[in-house]
């Protein structure tokens, strides 16, 4: 069997399938695949996610509830790239990954494409989005 290489997102505030539901959200050919769960005695919250696995435009991640604080959480030398078909498909996930969260780069002709913006989303994660 050849290699597989997945994103796997680690969520501290017990966030992971807020995020997940939400990232389903916005993007075709999206689904959660699977979710386990943390229960009765285990080392995380009871009900929040142990493990789950879902996927967007195709591409399979991962996502857990940490059951352990960590002094370390997401950042923006490690983004998702997403190609964008539209200028309203670009401006869509930019309002939506930037509502509560932070603008790196805002909407803009930068040079290297037509229109580009750099933003955390909420939950920390970091979502470079291009219109080519």
């Amino acid at each position: 069997m050849p290699q597989k290489i997945t994103t796997f997102l680690m969520f501290q505030n017990g966030d992971a399938e807020e995020a997940m539901n939400f990232y389903v959200s916005l993007f075709d050919d999206a689904e959660v695949v699977a979710v386990e769960r943390y229960g009765p005695g285990e080392q995380g919250a009871q009900g929040s996610v142990k493990h789950a696995t879902f996927r967007l435009a195709g591409q399979e991640y991962m996502c857990i509830d940490s059951a352990v604080r960590h002094e370390f959480g997401f950042t923006p030398s490690m983004s998702l790239y997403v190609g964008c078909d539209s200028e309203q498909e670009l401006q869509r996930l930019y309002d939506a990954l930037g509502e509560g969260g932070q603008a790196l780069m805002p909407l803009d002709s930068y040079g290297f494409s037509t229109r580009f913006g750099w933003v955390n989303d909420r939950f920390g994660v970091s979502w470079q989005l291009n219109l080519p």
